[in-house]
């Protein structure tokens, strides 16, 4: 699969499974776990992601472990809060899957 990282939209398999599809917020933080198919389509995902953030200047915390991904967002810059800086990148996220 060739993935056009220059676009935002959604190119994974329909296929893979999506666990917790809606944001949860807590502890002053966004956070979302999404599960693959395998390791590739995750690794794939966060790239994506690092790129979007990238361009944004906003970074997420992320744990990796083979077809899990688990984001938690908030805003360091803010005292650790979640800002409208946190929800414009999770909707980004969203907007891949």
């Amino acid at each position: 699969m060739k993935i056009d990282f220059t676009t935002e939209r959604n190119w994974f398999p329909g296929d893979s499974q999506r666990v917790g599809m809606v944001w949860e917020e807590s502890d002053n933080k966004l956070y979302k776990k999404i599960q693959f198919k395998n390791f590739g389509e995750a690794f794939a995902f966060m790239t994506h992601v690092a790129l979007i953030a990238e361009k944004m200047d906003h970074h997420p915390e992320w744990k990796n472990v083979w077809n899990t991904v688990e984001i938690w967002l908030s805003t360091h810059d803010a005292g650790d809060i979640v800002t409208e800086k946190d929800r414009k990148l999770a909707d980004k996220i969203d907007g891949l899957l």
